[in-house]
C-alpha cells in the first residue's frame, strides 16, 4: 500500500500529460477553422478593445449645477403697464438644476373668503336648490356649496375665494412672449472620484471675455455655457409660441464622455436638448396638455385678508448631468485577452464536429484522433502464479 501511494505521488508531481495532436490536411476544414479564428480575432480587436474599450476601467461622475436667467419682459393688461424681471418669472429663484420660466399667466385679483356662484362652464349647473347639497362639494367645483342655486348663472353658490378664477380662455398670444430672448447661464462641475479628476464646463478657452460675447450654437459655439431660451426650445423640437402658451417641459443633458488616457483638455461637455412634453400640432384633443401651477400673494386691506391668484404657464427646464470616464487598467485588459483566447477554442470544437460526424472519411479520422485500449481480465492460472510468487 505504501509503495502504491509513493508511486501515485511520484506520477502526479514528476509526470506531464499533453493531448494528442493530429494534423489533418483537408482544405475545407482548414478554411473553416481559419475563418472562425479570424472572426474571433475581429471580435476581440474590433468589439472588445476598440468599441467597448475592454482595456479600460470606468467611473461615473458626481456633479452639481448652478443656473442663472437674464432678461426682461413688458406687458400692458387692462391699461396696467408692468415690467417683469428674473425675480418675477423664475420659480424657484435659487438657481437649481430644475426650475420654471413663466411664459403666460391668468391673474385673478382681490379674492376674499366669501360666497359667490360657480363659473357657468357646464360642469356645475343647477335648476333648483335641491341640486346644490349644502356642505358638499363637487369634484369639478371650487368650494363648498351653500345649498342655493343662483338663477342668473344657473350654478350653485359656494363658499370659496371669490371671485372664482376664470381660466376657460388661455391668453393667446402668450403674455410673456418676450421670454424667447431670455438667456440661461449654466455652470456645471463634475468629479470622477476614482481617478481624482475634477472638471467644469468652463473649460480651457471659456474665459470671462468669451462669456461676455458668446451664445451657444451647436456648430459655431458648442462650448458656450449661455443659451438663448428660444434656441433651447427649437433644439428640443418645439415651437416657442405654441409651448409658451400652455407650457411644457424640456430636458438639457450635459454629457461628459472622457478618455483619460488622452489629454485632460479633451474631456469636454456636450449639450443635448430633449422635449419631454409640451404643446404641438395635433395635441388639442389630448388631456392635460402643457405645464401650469398656481401661485398666490396674500395681503390685508381694510382688515380683510385678500389674495392675488396667478395661474402660471411656463417652461419647466430639467438639467441632467451624465458623466463617464475611462482609463487604462491592466486587470480588465488581461481579462479581455483571456476571454478572447478561450473563445478561440470554438474553432477547434467546430472543426472536430465536422471531421468526426460530417465528412465521408469520419471513421478514419476517429481512428487517428482517438487511441483505443482494451483491458482484459487475467486468467485464473496467472493469478495463482502471482500469489505463489508473493508467498515465496
Amino acid at each position: 500500500m505504501k509503495s502504491y501511494i509513493t508511486e501515485a505521488l511520484a506520477n502526479f508531481f514528476f509526470e506531464y500529460e499533453t493531448p494528442r495532436q493530429v494534423l489533418v490536411r483537408n482544405r475545407r476544414v482548414g478554411i473553416v477553422c481559419r475563418l472562425i479564428q479570424l472572426g474571433v480575432l475581429v471580435y476581440i480587436i474590433g468589439w472588445v478593445f476598440i468599441y467597448e474599450k475592454g482595456y479600460q476601467t470606468e467611473d461615473t461622475a458626481i456633479g452639481s449645477v448652478f443656473t442663472k436667467m437674464k432678461g426682461v419682459a413688458y406687458t400692458e393688461i387692462s391699461g396696467e403697464k408692468r415690467v417683469w424681471d428674473v425675480s418675477d418669472y423664475v420659480y424657484p429663484d435659487q438657481g437649481d438644476e430644475s426650475f420654471v420660466v413663466m411664459t403666460n399667466f391668468i391673474i385673478t385679483m382681490g379674492q376674499t373668503q366669501s360666497t359667490c356662484p360657480e363659473l357657468p362652464d357646464g360642469k356645475n349647473t343647477c335648476n333648483s336648490d335641491e341640486d346644490c347639497m349644502k356642505g358638499q362639494f363637487k369634484r369639478t367645483g371650487n368650494g363648498h356649496m351653500t345649498g342655493k342655486c343662483v338663477n342668473t348663472t344657473k350654478t350653485c353658490e359656494i363658499m370659496s375665494w371669490c371671485p372664482i378664477e376664470d381660466d376657460r380662455q388661455i391668453p393667446d398670444p402668450p403674455r410673456l412672449l418676450a421670454a424667447e430672448n431670455y438667456t440661461l447661464f449654466i455652470k456645471n462641475s463634475i468629479t470622477f472620484p476614482e481617478f481624482n479628476v475634477i472638471r467644469s464646463n468652463l473649460v480651457e478657452g471659456v474665459d470671462q471675455s468669451y462669456i461676455k460675447t458668446c451664445l451657444f450654437d451647436p456648430e459655431k459655439d458648442p462650448l458656450c455655457p449661455i443659451f438663448r431660451l428660444g434656441d433651447v426650445v427649437r433644439l428640443s423640437g418645439f415651437s416657442f409660441p405654441q409651448i409658451a402658451r400652455v407650457g411644457g417641459a424640456i430636458g438639457i443633458l450635459i454629457d461628459w464622455e472622457c478618455n483619460l488616457d488622452l489629454s485632460i483638455q479633451k474631456c469636454i461637455p456636450k449639450y443635448r436638448f430633449h422635449g419631454l412634453y409640451g404643446s404641438s400640432e395635433g395635441d388639442s384633443g389630448q388631456a392635460s396638455v402643457g405645464y401650469n401651477f398656481r401661485k398666490a400673494k396674500y395681503y390685508v386691506e381694510d382688515k380683510v385678508e385678500k389674495r392675488t391668484l396667478m395661474k402660471v404657464f411656463g417652461l419647466r427646464i430639467d438639467i441632467i448631468v451624465h458623466g463617464l470616464a475611462r482609463k487604462f487598467d491592466i486587470i480588465p485588459t488581461l481579462t479581455a485577452i483571456g476571454s478572447g483566447v478561450g473563445i478561440f477554442g470554438v474553432a477547434t470544437v467546430v472543426c472536430d464536429l465536422v471531421l468526426l460526424y460530417l465528412l465521408p472519411k469520419r471513421d478514419f479520422y476517429k481512428n487517428m484522433k482517438f487511441k483505443y485500449t482494451t483491458v482484459l481480465d487475467e486468467e485464473p492460472e496467472m493469478q495463482l502464479e502471482k500469489v505463489d510468487q508473493r508467498k515465496e
